[in-house]
């Protein structure tokens, strides 16, 4: 069998440049080289090359995260060169990014969000309006950035101006949520027009994290995590459903994963990402394994997936 010219994109410019050239360098070692011929391109330096390889490439992998690689932004620049890529397309990818989208968009499918307040860099706040509206302890982080950068629990009053300060960092708006105390569970979903939930994973921050942050997502040893979580069946077939719903809310395609807290028989959707993890012990290739996927079969299933919709969005143009 002829192999697939494949070209691996890692690194790029957001501020989860490390996270995504680790990522990348763990799928290029677990990537079946029988199958393929593997590409390195690094978004901060190679588009040029990218683009004049492009004729030569038959599907891309795209290991980016936060803007200028999960965002929409190198899934156009691929469909203008028609390169096929994993995961979600320009709009999937552009309203995923977007936390305040995606909580309208889950909200007009029917899927349950925690309450927040949207909020605009220059803008007046009033501080005690948003404390009486959401109550204590609150959530702020940017609408437009992901591995909980930039993310603050306030759990006084007079922090939350520092919290928005913090999250106004990284981008002009910025999202005040209540805090929802429970049990926090994530749902990989996989597949294109038919999708397959995988098994649940619960997360268990370590003692020394308020919450799954930068550093308890990326520090060995610094959460615990479950596959499958230890939630009884109802519940599972609960989040399993959401997961899925907010893939199909914010026009995803290949694989997801959507961040959801349980709390006294109460689900509340978080977050979905596009571009999970992908290392060989992130949250989804461990779902994926639970769910009988080795790491190299998994990026085997997203590529066919990847090539399968763009021969779709293909036919019709």
């Amino acid at each position: 069998m002829e192999k697939l010219r494949l070209a691996l994109l890692s690194g790029g410019i957001s501020s989860e440049r490390e996270v995504s050239l680790n990522s990348g360098q763990q799928v290029f070692e677990a990537l079946d080289k029988q199958k393929y011929d593997i590409l390195r391109y690094d978004p901060k330096t190679d588009l040029s090359r990218l683009v004049a390889d492009a004729p030569d490439i038959d599907v891309a992998l795209i290991i980016l995260h936060g803007p200028f690689g999960e965002d929409g932004t190198v899934q156009g620049l691929l469909d203008l060169l028609d390169i096929p890529y994993q995961g979600a397309g320009v709009l999937g990818s552009a309203v995923a990014m977007d936390k305040l989208v995606s909580k309208e968009l889950y909200e007009a499918a029917g899927i349950p969000v925690p309450p927040y307040v949207a909020l605009s860099k220059g803008e007046r706040v009033d501080s005690a309006q948003i404390v009486s509206r959401l109550g204590l302890p609150m959530v702020v982080k940017p609408s437009a950035a992901g591995s909980s950068v930039g993310m603050s629990i306030v759990r006084e009053g007079d922090a939350l101006p520092t919290a928005l300060n913090k999250a106004f960092e990284h981008d002009n708006t910025v999202l005040a949520e209540a805090y929802i105390r429970g049990t926090e569970l994530t749902g990989g979903v996989i597949g294109n027009r038919e999708l397959e939930a995988l098994p649940l994973i619960e997360i268990i921050p370590g003692k020394d994290h308020e919450f799954f942050d930068y550093e308890a997502k990326y520090t060995a040893g610094a959460t615990e995590e479950i596959c499958p979580a230890r939630v009884d069946d109802v519940v599972t077939e609960k989040a399993q459903n959401l997961a899925v719903m907010a893939h199909r809310a914010l026009r995803c395609s290949g694989y997801s994963r959507t961040d959801m807290i349980w709390r006294e028989q109460e689900l509340y959707v978080l977050e979905t990402n596009t571009i999970p993890g992908m290392t060989a012990t992130s949250l989804f290739p461990q779902a994926a394994k639970a769910a009988g996927y080795d790491f190299t079969a998994l990026l085997d299933r997203l590529i066919e997936l990847g090539i399968k919709e763009h021969q779709r969005k293909k036919a019709l143009r």
